[in-house]
């Protein structure tokens, strides 16, 4: 499976909650207090049975709103261009550049993914670094990090996650290379440039973009 295979489930996938659990128990047994009253009571509703549908009814509410807070609110999936991010802080690598581009893209409402050449570990470090490395240092699933093999350039890969997720850029790279395999990096609002002024991060996206962040 792909390491973009975590977009595929977004807005869909649960998380595990066990406050299900209660009024499902609850349910029951105020289902079979029903069921028990009325074998005693005969043809007519007895009060006891009254109160047991009472219950199953409460019970029902309960779990049906448990279930909805089961489901979490959809994010909508973005790639960040992690060998370009890389070189944002004062054109030297610095992973911290790529941490803050993800914080931000959080805080936006986004679900992020990035992607890195194979010598980002010897870039920001002294050895290689592998997919599950680079998550941990950036506080990342490991399916929504992923370094390209080595000899092979990230910007095949990070076009074609990018098409196949529907999902825009993070980068300031224009990929001029790439135009011809991959013409809709023309298109505007794809690529969203970014860069720290005195410190601090700037993100340049149309507002068109932005919307789903003001959700």
């Amino acid at each position: 499976m792909m390491w973009w295979a975590w977009s595929e489930g977004v807005g869909t996938v649960r998380k595990k909650n066990d406050s299900i659990a209660l009024p499902a128990l609850l349910l029951a047994a105020s289902a079979a207090l029903t069921g028990w009253a009325v074998l005693l009571g005969g043809p007519g509703l007895s009060p006891l049975a009254l109160l047991g549908a009472v219950c199953c009814l409460a019970c029902l509410v309960l779990l049906a709103m448990a279930l909805i807070r089961r489901t979490p609110p959809a994010k909508h999936p973005i790639l960040v261009d992690g060998s370009n991010v890389l070189h944002w802080k004062n054109d030297l690598p610095d992973l911290s550049a790529v941490g803050a581009v993800l914080a931000e893209l959080k805080a936006r409402g986004f679900n992020p993914g990035v992607m890195f050449d194979a010598n980002v570990g010897y870039k920001i470090g002294s050895h290689y670094l592998d997919d599950r490395h680079l998550a941990k240092m950036l506080g990342l699933p490991e399916d929504q990090v992923f370094v390209v093999p080595k000899g092979t350039p990230a910007d095949g890969y990070l076009l074609m996650a990018a098409r196949q997720m529907g999902a825009q850029v993070v980068t300031n790279d224009r990929f001029r290379d790439w135009t011809e395999a991959h013409p809709e990096v023309r298109k505007p609002g794809l690529l969203v440039r970014g860069g720290f002024t005195d410190g601090h991060l700037w993100l340049d996206a149309p507002v068109a973009q932005l919307k789903v962040a003001r959700c």
